[in-house]
């Protein structure tokens, strides 16, 4: 009988593949259960005290093991998913298999995604600095004269860089850098009710 087995899914921290492995109720209740990646470098362990059931998750998210404690109804009816304590995101999936293969695979697409951003650091030196500068540059901007060149024009274009913003004139290709880094970069550019850039 199908409903009698359970599937276990996670991924596995050192190799980066989904690992799934099925046992039946019976097995689960009778003895603690192991389900290893074939690479061996990790395993999802099951201990039953006659109470709960921990549960050890090797984490593909963030590489440590998570313990959870999940009571019977859990561990053995529907489908449960347990959770990256740093990520909050879901790294273990306990249920039928169909829902734990689907889960799995979106947990493989979300983990490459946890990795690229890993591997590419932050575009901005401070990204909540830099979007508040925009902001204020965008209102400046929106004022009447409020950035112009000093070499009459008043067309302006913008260049955003990791820690700063250069403010190009479109017609003599002057430049005026604003830093973009940290509080004191907001507050000096907040004090500006209008911006000239020196000409050329």
């Amino acid at each position: 009988m199908s409903e009698e087995m359970r599937t276990f899914g996670y991924l596995c921290p050192k190799c980066g593949k989904p690992v799934m492995g099925t046992r039946s109720i019976f097995a689960l209740e009778a003895s603690d259960a192991e389900i290893a990646c074939e690479c061996g470098g990790s395993v999802l362990r099951t201990e039953y005290d006659g109470r709960d059931y921990r549960v050890y998750v090797p984490c593909g998210l963030c590489s440590e093991t998570h313990m959870a404690v999940c009571p019977p109804d859990r561990m053995l009816r529907g489908a449960t998913a347990l959770a990256c304590s740093q990520t909050k995101q879901f790294c273990c999936f306990i249920g039928p298999e169909g829902i734990v293969e689907k889960n799995l695979r979106e947990l493989v697409i979300l983990a490459e995604k946890e990795k690229q951003q890993q591997e590419e650091p932050e575009a901005f030196a401070d990204n909540v600095i830099m979007y508040e500068i925009l902001s204020e540059l965008k209102d400046i901007a929106a004022r009447p004269d409020g950035i112009t060149c000093a070499c009459g024009s008043n067309r302006c274009g913008m260049e955003i860089r990791r820690s700063s913003v250069d403010l190009v004139c479109r017609d003599c290709g002057a430049r005026l850098r604003i830093p973009a880094a940290t509080d004191r970069d907001l507050d000096d550019l907040c004090c500006h009710m209008k911006l000239v850039i020196p000409g050329k």
